[in-house]
């Protein structure tokens, strides 16, 4: 099994990283600043995706995690929204995932069991919204919309979706007092990623096996 992780330089996608190397199931990380042998990958930009899927070649891939997001408006008022602030932030966690898969559909048909795990988020949750975090909330909405449909679309070609809430983590964008490890977040979405199937196709569930609301 190869598994391929976006935004892998820090945080959840770090963990994740390195947790499948402690594994020992070969891992392909991916950051706009890569370091210790990752790839570089701005999941916003097309030609930053062909170049990646240019340099695995013919290799297979049996996991691809979107992790890569920004949370630029973490605190934003009303007030100081912006087109750039809500474009920026969709073009990184909605079309980023969008542009991931495209590229990478090659190497996942080559896989034995081909997954895609979409990191989304519970504020991307229609069911709960208590205000504020609008580009955010959006975006992660967006995405688990489109890891629904991507779903759908991938099911004939034996390629299962899921979206997962990761937990609040302890990470620079969860902030210090966030009650889930970085650690303990990567372990379950680990777990719930090793489970799905085509059976399962299109879930939202949390990083600790819950079905959550869309």
């Amino acid at each position: 099994m190869t598994v391929l992780v976006t935004g892998a330089s820090r945080g959840i996608g770090r963990a994740l990283h390195d947790l499948y190397v402690e594994r020992g199931v070969p891992v392909v990380g991916t950051a706009r600043a890569p370091e210790g042998g990752m790839a570089r990958l701005d999941v916003a930009d097309p030609a930053s995706h062909a170049a990646l899927a240019d340099a695995l070649g013919d290799r297979a891939l049996e996991v691809v995690v979107c992790n890569a997001g920004i949370n630029p408006d973490k605190g934003m008022a009303l007030a100081d929204y912006t087109a750039e602030v809500m474009a920026r932030t969709f073009a990184v966690n909605a079309t980023g995932p969008l542009l991931t898969v495209q590229a990478l559909l090659p190497h996942l048909r080559r896989g034995r069991r081909p997954r895609v795990a979409v990191i989304a988020s519970q504020l991307g949750s229609s069911e709960i919204a208590s205000g504020g975090g609008y580009a955010y909330r959006a975006s992660k909405a967006a995405a688990i919309n489109l890891a629904r449909n991507l779903a759908a679309d991938l099911r004939a070609e034996g390629i299962a979706v899921g979206a997962y809430h990761p937990g609040w983590v302890s990470t620079d964008m969860g902030g210090g007092g966030a009650p889930v490890t970085p650690r303990a977040s990567a372990e379950g979405l680990a777990d719930r990623i090793e489970a799905l199937s085509l059976e399962t196709t299109g879930v939202f569930e949390t990083w600790d096996g819950r079905p959550h609301p869309f």
